[in-house]
């Protein structure tokens, strides 16, 4: 029996429960690649997914029932300390160096990763993240693929404009452009860059014109969220999927709460939000103080939640990748209203399978317009459901994936001597 090629794959987060954006993408991404190569998985685990040993070890219990192999996870130290965090940001600050390389430091990662790697002879190394760019150099000379589920100094770019604060907007802009030049530097010599859409491929290619790029983009259990008619939707009930502890999420949900909501409810008055996804304790009172919002943080599974919305919300400002939370309504047969950035890369088409709007007032309108129309909730829905059938489907997905990996390994690119 012919050897199946070896992947090793290095996370910055154990994949396990797949319960948000990224975590939801590398565990399906890990179960396609399993289902064609044998898998090696190294990652971190962070203190929201995996607060302690045991749920650790389930992680990797569950995990290794999709790839061959799991590794010691490693934390991230500056979760766990303030005063790493900050000497993190002081190293960062000095070294001219972006803040992540420092962040992920792990001794313990070290120590795993060189015992894999001597342990094996692998084919192809997958990068999930340019932020563990500083294990490079550690790595075996073998074609080496990075994701890259936004482009991270673009989505620092816009970050920066929403910050308040003028002394923390420069930082993360001095950030963004130190991340900038790792982008150029190293994604041309990666074997294949990953992007979640079109627009971000070129945005890639603006920053790295020699870049290699293919776009995987993230897709959806379809057998796992489908229409549910046995549960009917609650008239009036509007869902926000994201934790607020990203700051794309946060600014979205703020803008929604500060410049949206109350033309809805003057409108729909038996209008309800329900906002899902885990959020520090402040935010979910400072939130769940607003008049028919209730905060239901993180729930084990959001389908019979998204099941109750008569419309779901994305009314993001800022954001990079495609949104998991936009495809996941959609496997539902779920009416969407969501900005331009917050359907960025997807195929939506405005009034087909989604409504897309800008301004606030608009927004506000084609909600209350959803609710209000059953017909064109059942149309949007009914498309919405047929466009992730056909192109986001996990295993259309993993498909294009598994065949741009064969076509690299058969190519037998080696890793170029500039990137270690």
């Amino acid at each position: 029996m012919t050897q199946r090629p070896r992947i090793l794959f290095l996370s910055q987060c154990l994949p396990y429960p797949p319960n948000s954006g990224v975590t939801n993408r590398t565990y399906h991404i890990l179960e396609q690649l399993g289902a064609e190569f044998d898998v090696t998985l190294l990652a971190y685990s962070r203190r929201g997914h995996q607060p302690d040993e045991d749920s650790r070890e389930e992680a990797r219990r569950m995990l290794a029932r999709v790839v061959n192999r799991v590794g010691a996870a490693a934390s991230i130290p500056g979760e766990w300390s303030t005063i790493r965090r900050g000497f993190d940001h002081l190293r960062a600050t000095v070294s001219g160096r972006p803040y992540t390389f420092f962040e992920y430091d792990s001794g313990r990662f070290r120590t795993e990763l060189g015992h894999l790697v001597r342990g094996a002879a692998f084919d192809l190394i997958h990068l999930d993240s340019i932020d563990l760019y500083r294990w490079l150099k550690e790595l075996p000379r073998v074609p080496t693929t990075c994701t890259h589920h936004s482009v991270e100094s673009l989505l620092l770019r816009l970050q920066a404009q929403r910050v308040r604060s003028r002394v923390l907007a420069r930082y993360v802009m001095y950030q963004a452009d130190l991340l900038e030049r790792v982008e150029q530097r190293l994604c041309p010599r990666f074997s294949l860059n990953l992007m979640m859409s079109q627009a971000d491929a070129a945005r890639l290619r603006a920053l790295a014109p020699s870049a290699n790029t293919v776009v995987v983009p993230n897709g959806v259990d379809t057998a796992h969220f489908k229409p549910m008619p046995e549960a009917r939707a609650v008239p009036g009930r509007i869902v926000f999927v994201g934790g607020t502890a990203m700051f794309p999420n946060r600014d979205a949900l703020e803008y929604l709460l500060r410049d949206i909501w109350p033309s809805i409810c003057r409108a729909q008055p038996q209008a309800s939000l329900h906002v899902i996804g885990s959020s520090p304790a402040a935010d979910r009172a400072r939130f769940g103080s607003e008049p028919c919002v209730t905060v239901l943080g993180l729930v084990p599974d959001i389908r019979p939640h998204l099941a109750q919305a008569s419309c779901c919300v994305v009314p993001l400002r800022v954001g990079g990748g495609t949104r998991l939370k936009i495809l996941d309504a959609w496997g539902m047969g779920k009416a969407v209203v969501s900005t331009s950035i917050g359907c960025e890369g997807l195929d939506a088409v405005d009034d087909k399978n989604i409504l897309v709007r800008d301004e606030a007032g608009a927004f506000a309108d084609a909600v209350v317009h959803v609710l209000a129309n059953s017909e064109l909730r059942a149309r949007l829905g009914m498309n919405a459901r047929n466009t992730a059938e056909t192109h986001y489907d996990w295993t259309v997905v993993g498909q294009g994936l598994r065949r741009e990996y064969w076509r690299i390994m058969n190519a037998g690119r080696s890793l170029p001597a500039q990137l270690v």
